[in-house]
């Protein structure tokens, strides 16, 4: 079983303690529920570009995604053409994957298919849970999985609908960003600040 670490009096989740932006990311965002349709995109944006690295790589170069996909307003990302597909092969600051900036802007396209349809990205990313966080209490980081039933129905669903890099494994960790499942362990300060707000 893995020793709880703590950092600064505050115990937390194993996997953040490598970097100061991991601990930051952790202890201000990651797993605290969003609706708000443009941090939504962000993610789905920064998640699909996660795909085969670390999340540390990809938020060291969260301002430059930032830039590069127009402060992430996805009615801009929709309308990039092959010749903004190029410039950002360019562009050192990013992940230089053609593969995968084609698949954020179709995404952008897609996203916005499904605001049409659902009034907003949120109503229809937390229908998938019943628009309430699933809180999980896992012991140690090797209790939280990669997927789950709830992320395999979203990843088929967005599929269907023509999202890319749009996996399961991706869908989960998606959502426990953006705080539809909170996967905090249960020796963490943000489990217990969750449990005993104030």
């Amino acid at each position: 079983m893995t020793t709880p670490v703590t950092t600064k009096d505050k115990p937390r989740c194993a996997w953040c303690l490598k970097d100061p932006i991991y601990i930051q990311y952790h202890d201000a965002e990651w797993g605290r529920p969003v609706h708000d349709d443009a941090v939504l995109f962000e993610f789905l944006i920064l998640e699909s570009f996660q795909a085969g690295l670390s999340w540390l790589t990809v938020l060291k170069k969260r301002e430059n995604f930032r830039k590069a996909f127009a402060s992430f307003d996805v009615n801009k990302v929709a309308r990039f053409d092959q010749k903004k597909v190029e410039r950002l092969m360019q562009d050192a600051g990013i992940i230089r994957n053609r593969l995968k900036i084609e698949a954020a802007i179709n995404n952008a396209r897609r996203f916005k298919e499904v605001q049409k349809e659902f009034s907003s990205f949120d109503r229809y990313v937390w229908s998938f849970t019943g628009g309430k966080p699933v809180v999980n209490r896992p012991r140690t980081l090797e209790d939280v999985p990669a997927t789950s039933p709830i992320s395999d129905a979203m990843s088929k669903d967005m599929g269907k609908r023509g999202f890319k890099f749009r996996g399961s494994t991706i869908c989960y960790a998606f959502m426990q960003a953006v705080g539809i499942v909170d996967d905090h362990t249960t020796n963490c300060w943000r489990k217990k600040s969750a449990d005993h707000p104030g």
